[in-house]
């Protein structure tokens, strides 16, 4: 068993102290000395800051579409002003700990027509040997919007298209292919991701302050979006639907209720004919998970996938890889720093039950 595998199942155990250097640059890593007893596993990777990992397995090599995290001279907000990237990395591996592949840069924001900046977590998806690669950026009157780019290999470079998806808005793109081989999309993202302001179906803005728009505590929480995806993959083949999460009462998760209720960064897998919707919740940071019987939901809350990382933000993929299924996730052990990222993964196992075991990324004293 490699290094790597070894830590990601046993490196609570491990004291191993590790130096991770390179050059010092926009957007890469620096000199920083990290206590490996402290977390549950190492970074991926070390020469870039990456977050929001999305993994797919394509032709039998795990490929991971993360954002690119670089410096901001942009003063940190709660609209996430300061996560300004600008363009995306393919990384790949052949196996669990072997080398990891920086397929270097595969798109920019300078070669997307109608985005301005701040293109935040993507995903990828294959059909009939093309890839796509989906992902939120602010347009030029600062309103998030979903792209789509696609390449002969997954590896890309991605070309963009020149207008974003058709009726699109918010962040978190995600993609899931079902059995029947039809993609459905997932998104959105409240406060900085701007979904709270559409809630009439159109862009509504009632305050400059990010918290402005949201249902009242009683009321339902803002649902994440779904839609399925047109054949040639580049639009919305039907008008997106609330993704409804539930008690195990049948009753709406509130908007009040922060330890459960949809924050940002939609994921499902599928795992013994039942769907598996994971999310963030954003402020009480967590990733946590429902279950339902259709892609659409509804979807029952179970509880808590991943419990908070270092660092705001906790974003996440969950794939299966040689027989074993793996959550992708992200911390600051790097960098220390919010917007600064570096992602990890570690085992992912689901009880006889169908539930899913929580996972710890750090070791809390």
């Amino acid at each position: 068993m490699n290094y790597l595998k070894l830590l990601i199942r046993s490196s609570l155990a491990s004291g191993m102290i590790i130096c991770f250097s390179c050059e010092s640059q926009e957007g890469t890593s620096e000199n920083v000395e990290s206590d490996n007893r402290y977390y549950l596993n190492e970074p991926l990777i070390t020469d870039n800051f990456t977050a929001d990992p999305s993994a797919h397995v394509f032709d039998g090599r795990l490929y991971i579409y993360p954002s690119h995290d670089v410096e901001s001279v942009v003063e940190e907000d709660d609209s996430g002003a300061h996560f300004n990237m600008r363009d995306y990395h393919v990384y790949s591996m052949a196996e669990v700990g072997g080398e990891v592949v920086d397929h270097g840069k595969v798109l920019d924001v300078d070669d997307v027509p109608w985005a301005k900046r701040q293109m935040w977590a993507p995903d990828a998806a294959k059909k009939d040997g093309k890839y796509y690669l989906y992902f939120p950026a602010k347009d030029h009157d600062d309103i998030f919007r979903l792209g789509v780019a696609v390449a002969d290999s997954p590896e890309g470079p991605f070309t963009p298209q020149p207008e974003p998806m058709e009726g699109s808005y918010s962040i978190d793109p995600a993609v899931f292919e079902d059995a029947d081989g039809q993609h459905y999309i997932y998104w959105g993202g409240i406060w900085g991701g701007q979904l709270q302001k559409w809630r009439t179906g159109e862009y509504v803005s009632t305050s400059s302050n990010p918290y402005a728009d949201e249902p009242a505590g009683d009321k339902p929480a803002i649902a994440p979006k779904v839609a399925k995806l047109s054949d040639d993959m580049l639009q919305f083949d039907e008008e997106p639907r609330d993704v409804k999460i539930i008690d195990k009462d049948g009753n709406p998760i509130l908007a009040g209720d922060h330890e459960k209720r949809f924050f940002e960064a939609a994921w499902v897998h599928h795992y013994n004919d039942k769907y598996y919707f994971s999310y963030s919740t954003g402020d009480t940071h967590n990733i946590a998970y429902a279950i339902g019987d259709s892609p659409y939901g509804p979807f029952t809350y179970q509880g808590v996938v991943l419990k908070p990382v270092e660092g705001w933000t906790n974003h996440h993929s969950i794939a299966e890889f040689d027989g074993q299924w793996y959550i992708f996730y992200h911390d600051t052990e790097l960098s220390g720093k919010t917007h600064l990222r570096n992602i990890k993964m570690a085992e992912l196992n689901h009880r006889p039950d169908g539930t899913i075991e929580t996972i710890d990324p750090q070791r809390r004293n």
